[in-house]
């Protein structure tokens, strides 16, 4: 994974020098996300800032680094995630005049907002994903987040500057930052053991919901306001009811989308595996990553000395009936306890 931060100042007059080191200062407080590499971009003139932490799985040259300037340089993004089906949008692209300077899912999505437009391209994105994108011909500034919300994004006002990023730990970071708790979350805790989007526990700051982006117009930049979301996808709409199909065609249909489908997750620059647990959905996963493959895929397991709860015997029998090159690992209640006292710094 990787993750990005980044601001929006109201008013301007911003100093150069100190913004790049909130940017830096917000990029390295989710290091973790992205070990790789990390830059920074800083528009002056229009008091914005993007900071990217990288983990290198397409293009590992720097021509994938980010944040990243489409060809024209009207867009800038700082995106985490991966577009599954960039491949086939990237040929497309290329047919329609683009010309790509390497081979990562994030140039092409640069392209695709050139030559469609922001709300187009993203009703076409198949993939995990979350990104700040800012359009400087537009002088706006766009938040969107994945179909089914895979990925974080959270955002809001603190102070004059709207802050945004992959995790609360980033926005915490900017000096505006005043972390006033927001009391109508609570009982959202209290009754469902989390806070649903879009609360949070920061008053003044929203997770956005999946399938949404906000578009936000920094020449009208208000502190205190934002735009409503809006939804580019809806699960809705992608059922049809039909007379035609029999359970095997269904069975037939559903696999070969399923093998579509991984296959398309399968491209990576970086060696990949899978966790495998012995059941149904781990089992059918692996079992067409390892109908594609070239070499035994890497499975990994988790086991556990107690026989209530260890499932590492069905995954290594699924493992050796696919001819995996399979690991596991067996944690015990020491392991557990160790895990403890971080907990409060894995969840923010």
């Amino acid at each position: 994974m990787c993750g990005f931060a980044g601001f929006a100042e109201a008013g301007g007059n911003i100093d150069r020098e100190s913004c790049e080191t909130r940017l830096r200062k917000m990029g390295e407080a989710i290091v973790h996300r992205g070990p790789d590499a990390g830059g920074v971009w800083l528009n002056d003139a229009l008091s914005v800032g993007l900071s990217h932490r990288r983990l290198s799985i397409l293009d590992l040259s720097p021509l994938g680094a980010q944040p990243m300037v489409s060809a024209s340089g009207r867009f800038v993004i700082a995106f985490n995630g991966e577009i599954y089906n960039f491949q086939a949008l990237g040929e497309e692209l290329l047919a329609d005049g683009a010309h790509f300077r390497g081979h990562s899912d994030t140039e092409v999505m640069l392209a695709a907002f050139e030559a469609w437009g922001v709300e187009a391209a993203l009703g076409r994105f198949a993939g995990m994903f979350a990104f700040a994108l800012f359009d400087q011909q537009e002088q706006r500034l766009y938040l969107a987040r994945d179909r089914m919300g895979e990925k974080p994004l959270y955002y809001g006002w603190q102070g004059g500057t709207l802050v945004f990023g992959s995790e609360l730990r980033a926005l915490q970071q900017h000096p505006q930052w005043q972390g006033g708790i927001n009391r109508g979350a609570l009982p959202l805790l209290v009754r469902h053991n989390l806070i649903p989007a879009p609360h949070t526990i920061y008053s003044g700051i929203f997770k956005l919901l999946p399938a949404s982006f906000v578009a936000v117009d920094l020449a009208r930049l208000e502190p205190g306001q934002l735009p409503e979301p809006s939804r580019y996808w809806r699960l809705e709409d992608q059922f049809a009811e039909s007379d035609d199909w029999t359970v095997e065609a269904a069975a037939d249909h559903l696999e070969a989308l399923l093998t579509r489908v991984i296959g398309e997750q399968m491209v990576s620059d970086v060696p990949l595996g899978a966790f495998l647990s012995g059941g149904v959905d781990s089992s059918t996963v692996v079992a067409l990553m390892q109908r594609q493959a070239s070499t035994p895929v890497k499975t990994f397991s988790i086991g556990f000395n107690e026989e209530g709860f260890n499932e590492a015997e069905h995954a290594a029998a699924v493992a050796g009936h696919l001819g995996t090159d399979h690991t596991e690992l067996y944690v015990t209640e020491q392991n557990a306890r160790d895990q403890v006292p971080r907990l409060p710094q894995i969840y923010d």
